[in-house]
């Protein structure tokens, strides 16, 4: 294709995903934070499932790493009325928890005695 034809197409591609990221945000099924973007489709389901509607989506669970993120995961927690997934599992060590790669948790913002690792956080 010419140039031009090009950035017309990118124009195009770009408006249309601006529109598509305004009904998402009016329905309450997405919110940004830092660049990212956190969705959620509402509906329950277990961890595992969640893990994969994340991954089919090309994402990934929410892992906050600051409190913005916190933020952004918080919102649906509040909207949706329920707990979210996160991101991370408890270690060998007990009480003390990673990222589900096995990295450490470089930022935590929990309540006392929390993550319990009862499955109930």
């Amino acid at each position: 294709l010419a140039g031009s034809e090009n950035g017309d197409i990118v124009q195009q591609l770009e408006y249309r995903i601006s529109r598509l990221e305004g009904v998402l945000h009016f329905n309450k099924m997405i919110t940004e934070s830092g660049g990212k973007i956190f969705a959620s489709n509402g509906k329950r389901a277990d961890f595992d499932a969640t893990v994969e509607k994340c991954k089919e989506a090309g994402g990934s669970i929410a892992t906050p790493r600051n409190p913005g993120e916190n933020d952004a995961i918080l919102y649906f927690v509040k909207y949706f009325n329920t707990y979210a997934y996160l991101g991370i599992n408890q270690s060998l060590i007990p009480g003390k928890f990673q990222l589900l790669n096995g990295a450490p948790l470089s930022y935590a913002n929990w309540y006392s005695n929390e993550p319990s690792g009862k499955g109930e956080e």
